[in-house]
């Protein structure tokens, strides 16, 4: 199959590292100055520079180049990038998917209804989503994802097109759960990163992520998704990884807010986009909106953008009254 992927960051490269191992993939990178780079170099300097790219893929600075006989679309953009993405393949046939977690930080808008906007509902369409950092994926670490798509048939299909040895793909109706848990889990990272920078200890970090799947599941079931979503590799998995992982971008926004540092300071530093902070707000606005209880949002939120400090919004969550599990 010819794949095309849209966005060379981190996670656009591992794919197309891992999809070239079956098919052949052009990589599309916004910078010019990046496409000569992986095509002349064939590193990623920026975003993956440990990984040497295949033969196989075939970077390009030109959108056209890159979606030329294309039979997938792939976006690896961040969200904030989505809708236009979407606005610039509209004329292409091919089925499309997307990699990214979160929501339209304006509008709380869930990528797949973004897509029905943007391209139609009759356009073949799913996310890929599960527990995977980019590195561990591009190293051939074995990892497995969940495609969705509301089509069966076509998130079937395409699990199979893109599953190998190292890949293990598995497909689902529920495009709604697997965004949802997808999108969440960044926001509940940031508040494990605060948990672990201010040394609370593992029993305060199993809590915090186990509330914090309880706030994912809520939402999720009350947007309409699946409850056996959110226990599988999008909900519990994702959320498992991105809070211990030391890889995960949004764990590391929390470890240094913990440390004293401000939101601007952390993000300048980062080099790579960190969905949670993005998608906080969205998700804080959503609950309310849903009438769903989410404290561990509130708290990140707090700190994040209501000037309240790391240490204080613990406080705060821990002098919350008792109340029954659920």
């Amino acid at each position: 199959m010819n794949i095309a992927i849209v966005g060379a960051g981190a996670w656009g490269t591992a794919l197309a590292v891992t999809l070239s191992r079956n098919h052949r993939v052009a990589l599309w990178a916004r910078n010019p100055v990046l496409a000569r780079q992986l095509a002349g170099e064939r590193l990623n300097g920026r975003y993956l520079p440990e990984i040497e790219l295949p033969s196989t893929v075939f970077p390009t600075d030109s959108l056209a180049e890159a979606l030329s006989g294309a039979e997938l679309l792939l976006i690896a953009t961040p969200t904030a990038g989505l809708r236009e993405m979407f606005r610039s393949v509209k004329d292409h046939a091919a089925p499309v998917i997307w990699a990214c977690k979160g929501f339209e930080a304006d509008t709380a808008t869930l990528p797949h209804r973004m897509a029905i906007a943007e391209l139609g509902a009759a356009r073949p369409c799913g996310v890929l989503s599960g527990p995977s950092f980019a590195l561990e994926v591009a190293r051939g670490q074995p990892t497995a994802l969940t495609m969705a798509a509301s089509d069966a048939a076509f998130a079937r299909e395409t699990a199979r097109a893109l599953h190998h040895s190292l890949l293990r793909i598995y497909y689902s109706t529920d495009v709604i759960g697997v965004e949802t848990g997808g999108a969440v889990k960044n926001v509940m990272a940031i508040a494990t990163g605060i948990c672990d920078g201010l040394k609370l200890g593992l029993n305060a970090r199993a809590a915090l992520i186990t509330r914090g799947l309880a706030e994912i599941t809520r939402l999720g079931l009350q947007l309409g998704g699946s409850v056996e979503t959110f226990m599988g590799l999008a909900g519990a998995g994702d959320l498992i990884l991105t809070c211990t992982g030391d890889l995960s971008r949004n764990r590391r926004v929390g470890l240094q807010l913990a440390g004293g540092r401000t939101l601007a300071q952390i993000l300048a530093d980062l080099r790579h986009v960190a969905e949670g902070v993005h998608s906080a707000r969205a998700v804080q606005r959503l609950a309310r909106e849903s009438g769903v209880d989410m404290p561990i949002t509130d708290g990140v939120c707090s700190v994040l953008f209501g000037g309240v400090g790391a240490r204080d919004a613990v406080q705060q969550l821990l002098a919350r009254d008792p109340k029954s599990e659920s």
